[in-house]
């Protein structure tokens, strides 16, 4: 090519010459643009007002006559880049032109990498901090020459201006837009480059680059090895139909525009010659690499690592190594794209889930365990310092067993393809129905309904086990406090659940083998330190009313079950109250008569035929409660009333569609089961400032109902790490914006603030 360009210097002394004469005298500039033969050139900026500390950005747009056209920053066989030189106020500096992507130029025999009609070239200015910049209205300047070439060449230069004012706030200029239009053609830097030629490029097209053949001692091939695989097979560029690589320009080797597609062991590659003018091979190169598909182009600028052709053996080796990397690179960037943040460190998500399990123990879900807890602390306070101690260890355990089984379920629903999640039993109307019987029954025996014997069959196991002090009461409640926990989320515990759902089995039962150490980590705290009991009343008379006060929680958490079965039987859910009712006259009569009466037979008997007869008739027949009703049939979670927010049913499109015609979105992903919703709900979100403030900005409120986790949501929460719900996005007018994502426990405040800024 050094041919070419010898030849092309001879031509471009010759048309500068005959331009210099034959060239009208220089236009003068006005409003910034100035037109010299062939091209206009115009300098605009992002902002009109900046203040110290911001950095704004500078186009400067040259349109071309047709059939003209300027250069890239490496031109390729001849030509020259466009070229500018910035006369700025001190106080402000100009960083690298960032390069639109170019077009291969014609003709072949003579390539060149240019544009064609119109480009713009974009420089970030910053605005020092610390600069003596006085406040108000500066010059921004810049020299700007180019090359324009059509069947001749000429060369032009003009200053081109703008006005800045410095201020105290950053105000958008009316060019902002166009600006940001043309960043996007800006080809993308990879956010990693990996090891042995593989570069993980944005996360969505991996490439490996070889040295093929060498031709002769000055000349060889580049191969870039073109991946196929299932990691990236959603995207739009995997099957892209032309692929080129733009290099940049190097004093000693030149990477020539002829390319071609071949196959070898590699598979399908793209092979570019490469003419050494001095020293060794290099051991990378940098440049563009160019997708075309769909009417559409991409790029991305690299700097790559290039290496030796590989034999089969080591390819084989290199690929089984890569492949699982290269899976692991694409979620961490597919989390980060999500959240804007990367995902923190292993051990403080196991500190994440410690301090969850901690603040557990504080939500509404969980009082009614931690009642019969203190009551039992109660009666075993002046027990011996050992027996208290190993209570609270067999409790811990009962947590921990019950977590361990939680864990499993999330792995066993992982295995099936299935997306799972932090409550997600709650969204199984059959377990609602038997948990709803069960803390009916402990409820039940806290009011002494029936009583605590160790002889008790079926019906009084639930309930003696709940109140028993001993073992397995201890463990029971263990047991029990982990099941009413899980419709309740926590600060510090959403974060850890999400990250734990996204990983493998063991880094799962880590996760929530945490959560429960966090969650009995207070009691195993009390009952390794009997002192602390202390303070505790001594046992007596008061205790048997305290229990009978402490049935009332219990009897709450019924009445909470019951309604949220709602959402899955509708009024059928009537049924599930007759046959609790029915289970409350059978506790009755099987305490009243046999356990504490002398007709034992007969009422053990009408025991039993009560509650075969109540589940025939009531679930069976009635309520028919393995069938509930579709769970495409509006719950609690979608309904509005005249004075509520308008919430509309939550889906990509709608929230796509909203950002579109430029409204800020509110989405509520909640539950009629989770106690965390129902109060943020309440207190931060359908309030008269929130209504408000929604109506002031014109924006669209959309409900995402979990009640009965649908895979759909499920998959959403998942894009923004969290493994169930409550979870408010605010997304921002600005449709490229990212979601502004809203702590689990909220405030009015912080809901207003999150619209405000989504509103700007």
């Amino acid at each position: 090519m050094r041919f070419y360009r010898i030849i092309f210097a001879i031509c471009f002394c010759v048309a500068v010459s005959d331009c210099r004469t034959h060239a009208q005298p220089a236009l003068p500039s006005l409003g910034g643009s100035f037109s010299t033969h062939h091209t206009t050139a115009k300098l605009i900026l992002s902002t009109d007002t900046a203040k110290p500390g911001d950095t704004i950005w500078a186009g400067v747009d040259l349109k071309m006559e047709p059939g003209w056209h300027t250069y890239w920053k490496n031109s390729g066989a001849a030509g020259l880049p466009t070229k500018i030189q910035w006369q700025l106020p001190a106080g402000i500096t100009a960083g690298e032109i960032q390069w639109p992507l170019p077009e291969k130029l014609p003709p072949a025999e003579v390539t060149t990498y240019g544009y064609e009609d119109e480009t713009m070239l974009i420089v970030p200015l910053t605005v020092e901090t610390n600069s003596n910049l006085p406040m108000g209205q500066v010059d921004v300047k810049a020299n700007v020459s180019w090359l324009e070439c059509k069947d001749v060449c000429i060369p032009a230069n003009q200053v081109v201006e703008a006005k800045l004012n410095i201020g105290t706030e950053t105000k958008t200029s009316a060019d902002a837009a166009f600006i940001k239009t043309w960043q996007k053609t800006v080809p993308q830097a990879p956010y990693q480059a990996g090891d042995n030629g593989i570069v993980a490029v944005a996360g969505i097209f991996p490439f490996h680059f070889y040295w093929g053949k060498t031709t002769n001692d000055d000349t060889r091939s580049l191969l870039v090895q073109l991946i196929e695989d299932s990691v990236w097979e959603d995207n739009e560029w995997k099957h892209a139909t032309k692929t080129d690589f733009y290099p940049y320009s190097n004093e000693n080797f030149e990477v020539e525009a002829d390319s071609e597609i071949v196959t070898n062991l590699l598979g399908t590659c793209l092979q570019k010659p490469v003419k050494k003018y001095s020293g060794d091979w290099p051991k990378e190169i940098s440049g563009v690499m160019v997708l075309e598909g769909n009417h559409s182009r991409i790029g991305f600028d690299l700097k790559f690592p290039v290496y030796e052709f590989p034999t089969k053996e080591s390819l084989a080796a290199q690929d089984a190594a890569v492949r699982q990397r290269e899976a692991s690179e694409s979620s961490v960037a597919e989390k980060r794209s999500e959240t804007g943040k990367m995902p923190a460190p292993l051990w403080q998500m196991f500190l994440y889930a410690f301090i969850g399990g901690l603040i557990l123990n504080i939500m509404p879900c969980v009082l009614p365990v931690i009642a019969l807890k203190i009551l039992g602390f109660v009666s075993e306070a002046r027990s011996e310092p050992r027996h208290v101690r190993n209570l609270g260890f067999i409790y811990a355990l009962g947590v921990l067993v019950s977590f361990l089984a939680l864990a499993a379920i999330v792995i066993a629903v992982k295995a099936a393809g299935h997306h799972a999640g932090w409550g997600m039993q709650f969204g199984n109307p059959i377990f609602l129905v038997c948990l709803t019987t069960l803390v009916t029954l402990v409820a039940l025996n806290l009011f002494g309904v029936f009583e605590v014997t160790i002889g008790g069959k079926t019906l009084n196991a639930a309930g003696q086990l709940a109140s028993k002090h001993g073992a397995p009461g201890a463990f029971f409640n263990g047991l029990l406090a982990t099941t009413l926990a899980t419709p309740c989320t926590a600060p510090f515990l959403a974060p850890a659940l999400g990250f734990a759902f996204a990983q493998n089995a063991e880094t799962i039962v880590l996760i929530f083998l945490f959560v429960g150490l966090g969650l009995a980590a207070p009691y195993v705290l009390l009952s390794c330190n009997p002192a602390l009991l202390k303070f505790l009343p001594k046992p007596g008379a008061w205790m048997e009313k305290f229990k009978i006060a402490m049935g009332f929680p219990m009897l709450a958490t019924t009445v909470w079950l019951f309604n949220i079965a709602g959402s899955s039987y509708g009024k059928d859910v009537f049924w599930l109250g007759v046959f609790l009712v029915i289970v409350a006259f059978a506790a009755w009569i099987f305490g009243t008569f046999v356990q504490r009466g002398n007709h034992k037979t007969l009422a053990a008997i009408i025991t039993v035929l009560l509650l075969a007869g109540g589940y025939a008739f009531a679930l069976e027949k009635e309520l028919n409660w393995r069938a509930p009703i579709s769970a495409n049939t509006p719950t609690a979670s979608g309904t509005t009333s005249a004075d509520e927010i308008p919430w509309q049913p939550w889906s990509p499109e709608a929230v796509a569609a909203a950002r579109a015609a430029g409204r800020p979105v509110i989405v509520d992903f909640t539950a009629d089961w989770c106690l965390t919703c129902q109060v943020n709900k309440k207190l931060a979100i359908e309030i008269t400032s929130v209504r408000a403030k929604l109506k002031e900005i014109n924006a669209v409120a959309l409900v995402a109902d979990y009640t009965r986790t649908p895979e759909n949501i499920s998959a959403e929460l998942d894009k923004f790490n969290r493994a169930g719900v409550p979870l408010v996005l605010v997304y921002p007018k600005e449709p490229d914006a990212p979601a502004i994502v809203l702590p689990e426990v909220l405030t009015p405040g912080i809901v207003l603030n999150a619209l405000d800024k989504a509103a700007k």
